[in-house]
């Protein structure tokens, strides 16, 4: 049973208290909404219309955008009420912890960290992929050993995580006002892109807007989707079908918004500001997402857009040629924020736990001067660089996926159960329609996971089970928790 014991939620609020780690409140609900957009807007809005387009959705990977936002946003309206209620660092972790006890908590604080560190990992590869593309146009070539397809050392990824510690060590405001600088650029970006793109829209790409419904070869071995393996249900392409199919790809785009749910403990406002930064941020990006969507697909036929760079090669084919490049700085400074905002929510998560003891709480530490956790952000910040200049990562990506759905469900059933045994609690905001819309966010999650491959979750059991191990032999024993027994809730 102590492996189940509740954190009160007063508990976690007085723990923050605590002089040695108490983090510097400075970010307002601006700078939660510049947050949830600077980790949402990525490579998916580049890269990954074009290739829903052309292989599941056609035209109508807009409608797929909706859908994927609409199952976001059930899981967004959850987080929201917890974020408001128990605003403390650690998002998923804090609040498992608040309901289902600690070794629950241990487990998805443990997913957390690795969705958030080879999410980091991935979207730094990609920016150097972007960055050796850009010199490479401006006839500034890197050294194939240092960047580019297989390097030995991939010295722009690691860089950029390295730069990015240091912002974050510097202190919440100063990655706030960063994140707001280049979230303006790549937005500008994207909304120049989406008004020149409107003066070369033509009708007749849109038809047919939903193409005939056909069956996809059935993928086998470890690379098939497990809902494939356990139903014998193949995915389908195209038709009203294959706008669903399109919908659990590009959910992906969507990832992000629960980060700004991790900064909790550093908001002046809480109870106010959270809810709306959770939701304004998901909001505006499912507005640019379909935007973009409909604006490719109407420059050029949908079977015909690249998988690749779809935005640059849709202004390639009518003859815009300088859109490439100004696409490629709006991806740099796209990629730039989603890597901080990965580090930023993975140390606020690690710290949550370090404070409870479940890891060492000498890393919990705050800087005297500039209020961050500044041992655990060096310590990721040189891992996560690490891990980006020497692991190829292709191959693992999906385990962020299914680490942030798995964090969606465990949050949608936490606020039923908070609900049911602390009805007292004051909540600024509330989940609208519970249980219905936190049953829904979990049915869409698990939905989606088992449309991920079976080597995908065989990793993530992997993970799961090297965690097990860790909390038996150090988290059960070291846990605050343990040694000073709370009531049970």
């Amino acid at each position: 049973m102590n492996m189940f014991r509740v954190k009160s939620v007063e508990q976690s609020i007085t723990d923050t208290e605590a002089p040695e780690h108490r983090l510097k409140k400075d970010l307002t609900a601006l700078d939660l909404t510049v947050f949830g957009i600077g980790v949402i807007v990525g490579t998916g809005i580049f890269v990954l219309t074009g290739r829903v387009a052309r292989e599941a959705a056609g035209p109508a990977v807009a409608l797929s955008f909706v859908v994927a936002a609409i199952v976001c946003a059930l899981a967004a309206l959850c987080y929201a009420e917890f974020a408001s209620t128990v605003p403390v660092a650690g998002s998923a972790y804090t609040f498992s912890f608040a309901t289902m006890g600690e070794f629950p908590a241990w487990i998805i604080g443990w997913d957390l960290i690795l969705e958030m560190m080879l999410g980091a990992a991935v979207v730094a590869v990609g920016w150097s992929g972007y960055l050796t593309s850009l010199l490479s146009s401006l006839g500034i070539p890197l050294p194939a050993t240092l960047a580019g397809e297989d390097p030995v050392f991939n010295l722009p990824a690691a860089v950029i995580v390295l730069g990015l510690t240091a912002v974050l060590i510097a202190g919440i405001k100063l990655s706030s006002r960063l994140n707001l600088a280049v979230v303006a650029i790549k937005v500008t970006v994207i909304l120049l892109v989406i008004v020149a793109g409107l003066f070369f829209v033509k009708g007749e790409n849109y038809t047919p807007f939903i193409p005939p419904a056909k069956p996809t070869p059935a993928v086998e071995g470890l690379s098939a989707p497990l809902i494939q393996v356990l139903f014998g249900i193949t995915p389908v392409a195209f038709g009203v079908v294959g706008i669903f199919s399109a919908a659990a790809i590009v959910f992906f785009a969507y990832i992000g918004f629960d980060v700004v749910a991790t900064a909790a403990e550093e908001t002046r406002r809480p109870q106010r500001d959270l809810p709306i930064g959770i939701i304004a941020s998901l909001v505006v990006c499912a507005v640019l997402y379909v935007a973009v969507s409909l604006v490719v697909v109407g420059m050029q036929p949908y079977s015909r857009l690249s998988e690749a760079a779809p935005l640059a090669d849709a202004f390639t084919a009518v003859g815009q040629t300088w859109a490439a490049t100004l696409i490629s700085i709006g991806a740099l400074a796209g990629l730039t924020t989603v890597v901080m905002i990965l580090m930023l929510g993975q140390s606020r998560v690690m710290f949550a736990m370090c404070r409870d003891g479940l890891l060492p709480r000498g890393l919990a530490r705050v800087h005297p001067r500039y209020g961050t956790p500044y041992r655990i952000t060096i310590m990721l910040g040189a891992l996560v660089a690490v891990l980006a200049g020497l692991v190829p990562l292709a191959e693992i990506a999906e385990l962020v996926n299914i680490g942030t759905l798995f964090a969606f469900v465990v949050v949608s059933i936490a606020v039923v159960v908070l609900r049911r045994t602390r009805p007292d609690l004051p909540r600024s905001f509330r989940t609208p329609l519970v249980p219905v819309v936190p049953i829904l966010s979990v049915l869409a999650c698990i939905y989606l996971m088992l449309n991920l491959p079976v080597e995908t979750w065989i990793r993530f059991v992997a993970w799961m089970l090297l965690g097990v191990v860790i909390y038996i032999g150090y988290g059960y024993r070291h846990s605050r928790l343990a040694r000073q027994p709370l009531k049970m809730r």
